[in-house]
């Protein structure tokens, strides 16, 4: 029988570290890099984590693998400590078992995501100032986080 989604999400988690918002404030302030993997499109409607580098998870294996041509300046070797996030902890779980698969040892996730570290009632930032065409860029108002002004952005019809 073929796998579903919950059944490859259910083995990521089984595989990785699962970080509460506190625990993961402390792994920064002890140096772990918070890795935001969320589109644009999330960061703008909900607010971003301030001190985290953002890297959409379409790049992320390349720039955190210490061996990549294109990985960025913090990826010097696979001892880094990782934290991934995105909006929920959906992606950021599978996105974490991904970088254990490439040797990066102490990757976790950021359980329950942005919207647990909202309701944890940690700092946020407002999202960068973007539109984004076909996507309603406001997320409900029961998600907004820390009453951030979301800007609604029409879609443009081509």
């Amino acid at each position: 029988m073929p796998r579903t989604i919950a059944d490859v999400l259910a083995e990521a988690r089984g595989r990785i570290r699962r970080l509460s918002p506190a625990q993961a404030k402390a792994a920064m302030a002890a140096s772990a890099l918070l890795v935001d993997i969320r589109p644009v499109w999330q960061r703008a409607a909900y607010g971003q984590f301030p001190g985290a580098l953002i890297i959409e998870r379409n790049h992320l294996e390349w720039r955190l693998d210490p061996t990549s041509d294109v990985r960025i300046a913090e990826a010097v070797d696979h001892d880094v400590e990782i934290i991934v996030a995105c909006q929920e902890s959906y992606t950021s779980s599978l996105a974490a078992a991904a970088l254990l698969d490439l040797g990066l040892h102490k990757s976790a996730d950021l359980d329950g995501g942005f919207q647990a570290w909202c309701d944890a009632g940690f700092a946020t930032l407002p999202g960068p100032d973007v539109s984004y065409r076909g996507e309603d860029l406001h997320g409900p108002e029961d998600q907004r986080c820390n009453d951030h002004e979301i800007v609604t952005h029409s879609a443009t019809k081509s």
